[in-house]
């Protein structure tokens, strides 16, 4: 007798179906995720920054002290207690305005003194004259009669060097006269200075002296007061480092703020470069003066001035951010960018020279010498390139490498990029020799100053974010603020740039 099978449960037949239902599900969305990350890999993989035109605006900064442009130290030649003081701090005074007497009784005592003694020396002189006036009449008598043989020669002669000590005397005493006036006067300047008069229009800064005081004035004068002459024009002296000295020449733009007005932005420029150097603990420092407008008064002597001088200033131009001039990325992450790396390098000055030849308005017969010129250097940096690399860095990579310079990353060290500028300047002489010579002398020298300015240049390879991947380029480098730095070349606004990884440490 045949056996009946058992009946399944409806409950474990949908639990079954349910659970491979979500097992398909699950395997599903891993898939889908993993070909998602898959697509993002690359694009996650790196930290980028834009390309954009901005301004780059480089300064230099230094704090230093405000001043007058003038300040006058009034001080008191002569001795004396001081009677009467005119003025205060903060008083504004005129030219030859009183500000101080001096008490006068003693140099007023002087000059009576003298003018007796002159009044004594003039009767003197009187006496003198009377006496000269006997002795001239008592010679020529004498004379006379010696003629005659009626008196002797002795009484003679006698009678002349009488005459003698009477002119003397004469002259004696109308140098005692000379004297006695000499210190007249003498006593009648002192009397004037008894009288302190400012010496210029001005703002009384400070006052060092109270009535009844009494000034010495010995091997130097003391100063009593001390008076600003304009404080709607003042100067700030900064102390500038050697490093950022030759930076500065005059007429440039100083903004600087005080502590006093912190929300307020000032503006001055560089007056003068003084040569004076400061050695402070080996840090050799020059002293700036910038000029500042102080029309309404609002800035004071001594006050702390927090400068920045701007040295340079660029605007519009294409920049990127300072690290992505510092990033270099592994090998692994550049393996299919080897050729692309090395056609960015070599192509430097190849594809500098047609903008700069742009700029000169070719025509016809010109640019077809500039193209057989420049078609010639690329034949011969082929050459180059396909020949075996020698180990010294010097006329093999003149036009290949990116012709990197100075701080551009480049072999060239600071002893020999002169050199090597030279060299290059020589070869783009001599391999554009016969395009220059069809140009015009304004032409020439346009041309003469844009190869000064590519051999000048400094270069740095910069990596732009291709497909996911990193592709170098060799830009020019130009003016940077510390945080954004002007590059040229090879590169446009709106380009993505690598700054930095982003893949985690492994």
């Amino acid at each position: 007798m045949a056996q009946s099978k058992p009946s399944r449960s409806p409950s474990s037949f949908w639990l079954r179906r349910g659970l491979i239902t979500l097992v398909v599900l699950a395997v599903g969305t891993a898939g889908i995720l993993a070909w998602r990350g898959r697509g993002t890999q690359d694009e996650t993989a790196w930290r980028t920054a834009k390309v954009e035109k901005g301004d780059i605006r480089v300064a230099i900064s230094a704090t230093g002290t405000l001043a007058a442009i003038s300040t006058v130290d009034v001080g008191s030649q002569i001795s004396g207690q001081v009677i009467d003081v005119l003025v205060d701090y903060n008083d504004h005074v005129s030219k030859d305005q009183v500000i101080a007497r001096i008490d006068p009784s003693t140099y007023e005592a002087q000059i009576a003194q003298g003018d007796a003694a002159a009044n004594s020396a003039r009767a003197g002189l009187a006496t003198a004259q009377a006496v000269l006036r006997n002795a001239e009449v008592d010679y020529r008598r004498k004379a006379s009669l010696g003629q005659q043989q009626l008196v002797s020669q002795g009484d003679v002669d006698q009678a002349r060097a009488t005459l003698d000590q009477a002119r003397a005397q004469v002259a004696q005493a109308q140098a005692q006269i000379r004297q006695q006036v000499a210190s007249t006067q003498t006593a009648r300047l002192n009397l004037q200075r008894a009288v302190i008069r400012s010496p210029v229009d001005g703002v009384v800064l400070t006052r060092s002296i109270e009535p009844g005081q009494t000034v010495a004035a010995s091997l130097q004068a003391p100063v009593l007061f001390q008076i600003a002459e304009d404080l709607s024009k003042m100067e700030i002296v900064l102390a500038i480092d050697e490093a950022d000295i030759g930076q500065v020449k005059r007429g440039l733009d100083v903004g600087f703020t005080v502590d006093a007005f912190p929300d307020r932005q000032f503006r001055g420029k560089v007056q003068q470069v003084r040569l004076s150097a400061t050695n402070t603990s080996n840090v050799i420092t020059y002293p700036v003066v910038v000029a500042v407008d102080n029309a309404d008064q609002s800035l004071l002597p001594g006050m702390t001035a927090n400068a920045e001088i701007e040295v340079s200033r660029r605007d519009d131009v294409l920049r990127v951010p300072n690290a992505a001039l510092r990033f270099k990325p592994a090998e692994d992450d550049t393996a299919g960018a080897t050729q692309a790396s090395g056609a960015a390098g070599r192509g430097g000055a190849a594809n500098d020279l047609p903008r700069a030849a742009a700029k000169l308005k070719l025509d016809a017969a010109q640019q077809q010498a500039f193209d057989d010129a420049l078609g010639q250097m690329r034949e011969r940096m082929a050459a180059r390139a396909a020949a075996p690399q020698q180990s010294s860095g010097g006329g093999s990579t003149l036009f290949g490498g990116g012709m990197r310079m100075g701080g551009g990353g480049g072999a060239a060290g600071g002893g020999n990029s002169g050199q090597m500028r030279q060299r290059m300047q020589e070869r783009f002489r001599q391999q554009f020799a016969s395009f220059r010579a069809k140009l015009t002398p304004e032409q020439q020298a346009q041309w003469d100053a844009e190869i000064n300015a590519l051999v000048s240049a400094r270069r740095a390879p910069l990596y732009r974010l291709v497909d996911g991947k990193p592709q170098p380029v060799t830009v020019r480098v130009g003016a940077s603020d510390g945080s954004f730095t002007e590059v040229s070349g090879d590169i446009a606004e709106g380009d993505t740039v690598v700054t930095g990884s982003g893949r985690s440490a492994k």
